[in-house]
């Protein structure tokens, strides 16, 4: 019986807990996103993240040792995550598959079209469009199907294509529910850009603030902040402020908010006669 999540951790499959740990540490330090900046480094960090969830729960590992790779129809785990898809979080399909009320083998359980053990598909699924701050920040919001409505909660950082799973929401059969899987749009905004993790937000900067440094109240997702601009600041000028922007749904680390500054210059008619000249005398 092939039992790829070993493989994947590059363990047998009679390793011990401590050398399933041990193995894992050392990939996930050599695969994590902030080291390893390859393209492919990601998706074999969140491999190794799934694999490990598993094989160090030990009610989950016994399901899994009697099983092996029937539970995702066959595939090598590899080949079953590629298959999912890069919006599709590994460890929360696996949470699933091996989560309470599933039963490892009974038609119709936990395994519902991933493992292929019989019953009906009762899965359903459905879109939503999640307001922007909500995907940034996280929070409840309002899902109606099946006949019902009911709150979900937005994980914090989640984007659009997402795949998320709210349990016994689908369709019945005979006493037993299917899922319910909802792909999630996220909203545009007029006042942010989202670029990966990190966020983009223009501010406005008086001419005065702008030549002669000063400070100014900005909002950002969590909260007002008093952003201190030195002299001869420019337009465009970009300001970081370090970890406040979106975070990792894998790594729980934030992205970076980028203060962009729009220098906004006051109307020549506004200005006293006396300043004017002098103003066009100097320039």
């Amino acid at each position: 019986m092939s039992k790829s999540l070993y493989e994947t951790l590059g363990v047998s499959d009679n390793a011990s807990s401590d050398e399933i740990k041990k193995a894992y540490r050392k990939l996930a330090r050599k695969y994590h996103p902030d080291i390893n900046k390859e393209e492919s480094a990601q998706e074999k960090f969140k491999e190794i993240n799934a694999a490990y969830e598993v094989l160090s729960d030990a009610e989950k590992k016994a399901q899994y040792d009697q099983y092996g790779d029937s539970m995702f129809g066959g595939q090598n785990f590899h080949d079953f995550a590629s298959s999912q898809g890069g919006g599709v979080d590994l460890d929360e399909i696996l949470r699933q598959m091996f989560g309470g009320g599933g039963g490892g083998g009974h038609a119709g359980g936990g395994f519902g079209g991933f493992g292929g053990f019989g019953g009906p598909d009762l899965d359903m699924q459905a879109r939503i469009t999640v307001p922007f701050m909500i995907s940034v920040n996280g929070g409840k919001h309002s899902v109606s199907a099946n006949g019902q409505t009911f709150d979900i909660k937005i994980p914090a950082g989640i984007k659009s294509g997402e795949t998320m799973r709210v349990r016994g929401k689908g369709k019945q059969y005979q006493g037993q529910a299917g899922d319910l899987l909802i792909q999630v749009e996220v909203s545009s905004s007029d006042e942010y850009e989202r670029k990966g993790d990190n966020l983009y937000k223009t501010f406005d900067v008086p001419l005065k603030e702008a030549l002669f440094g000063g400070k100014i109240a900005v909002e950002t997702p969590e909260k007002e902040v008093s952003l201190k601009v030195p002299q001869n600041t420019k337009n465009g000028q970009k300001f970081r402020l370090k970890g406040k922007g979106v975070a990792d749904r894998k790594t729980a680390m934030k992205g970076d908010l980028y203060l962009v500054a729009n220098v906004v210059l006051p109307d020549v008619d506004s200005l006293d006669d006396e300043l004017k000249a002098m103003i066009e005398a100097k320039l």
